[in-house]
């Protein structure tokens, strides 16, 4: 099978849309969230999409086969909130190696299916590494400007026995993503690194930050230049933007990073801005017609959806992917 660093070369490829979004359509209650193995759980665990692939398996292997079948070389494994920090809201901080592990390996046994019945279009997986809840670079308390929640080493342990987790469960990629504060981000890579490094292996890293509003910057105050410098010191498949802003407005970003780095750039923008119900509004074909202007311009090389995209998105994107050429990448990069 050709190694994802050679497809990128040859093709865009595309990832998968919204976990959670499929997973609001099955209309889970407390009870189905909960199965038979958590139902004395002492608190509410109704909205932690992460256990579902422990309770609910079979809905998260489903959601994987419909946007593979969709069009996507890549799906991401339903542990956005897989770590000790976040996984402490629901008390189930001993749960997390089980919960990334088992992820990964219903994601991985779904691309096998698919890349069993199409050799010729290999899928993947890419192990979803979320932000966490707190940040490393800034004060929870307005009051106490330099109070931090969380530390760099705490961070770095939670991630570590994420990725771990994911490796062992069968991931291909790590993607870390979502990243409104770049601090976390290198405390993610950092254990990445420290993995590989005790593993003596390679693995794939894709990462992606989020522009949080129209002053072009993340959480953290960063524009995208100074992302891309922050994490350039790592040798990474792809750096890119995902989540907070519609197709359209991520344009000006990405051609930041197409025209600064070597590494292969990717997105994965929500479908539109959120409605005043907090709900998405845009399109497959809407959405399709803005990330035509990334093709265009050859900003990319992987593209998919975040928040309110479902398979019929992705179908609309992969459409349009098929007939471009992704954007160069330099050898030393791929390699």
């Amino acid at each position: 099978m050709k190694s994802i660093q050679d497809i990128l070369k040859e093709r865009v490829l595309v990832l998968d849309g919204a976990m959670g979004t499929m997973l609001q359509r099955y209309k889970f209650t407390e009870e189905d969230f909960r199965g038979e193995r958590f139902a004395d759980w002492e608190h509410p665990l109704q909205g932690n999409n992460d256990l579902l692939s422990l309770t609910q398996p079979e809905a998260i292997a489903e959601v994987h086969r419909k946007y593979f079948a969709a069009g996507a070389d890549i799906v991401e494994t339903n542990t956005f909130s897989g770590t000790t920090i976040a996984m402490a809201d629901y008390f189930m901080e001993d749960l997390v190696y089980e919960l990334n592990y088992e992820s990964a390996r219903i994601a991985k046994q779904v691309a096998d299916e698919f890349t069993a019945k199409e050799p010729h279009k290999p899928r993947f997986v890419a192990g979803s590494i979320g932000p966490t809840n707190k940040t490393a670079s800034m004060s929870p308390d307005v009051n106490d400007p330099g109070f931090r929640g969380v530390t760099f080493d705490e961070l770095r342990i939670a991630y570590k026995l994420q990725v771990e987790a994911l490796l062992d469960g069968g991931s291909d990629i790590l993607l870390v993503e979502t990243i409104f504060d770049t601090l976390n981000a290198k405390a993610a890579l950092f254990a990445i690194e420290e993995v590989k490094e005790e593993r003596n292996i390679d693995v794939p890293i894709m990462v992606s930050g989020t522009i949080t509003d129209a002053s072009g910057r993340t959480l953290s105050g960063q524009t995208a230049e100074a992302f891309l410098i922050s994490i350039s010191h790592i040798s990474i498949l792809t750096v890119g933007f995902n989540c907070a802003l519609g197709a359209n407005q991520l344009v000006p970003h990405l051609e930041v990073l197409a025209a600064k780095t070597s590494f292969g750039v990717s997105a994965h923008p929500n479908a539109g801005l959120p409605n005043a119900f907090g709900e998405y509004d845009e399109t497959a074909e809407e959405m399709a017609a803005q990330i035509k202007e990334y093709l265009d311009k050859s900003l990319v090389n992987i593209v998919g959806g975040c928040c309110g995209t479902t398979p019929e998105h992705i179908t609309a994107i992969a459409n349009l992917a098929k007939d471009y050429k992704p954007r160069s990448i330099s050898a030393e990069t791929a390699s």
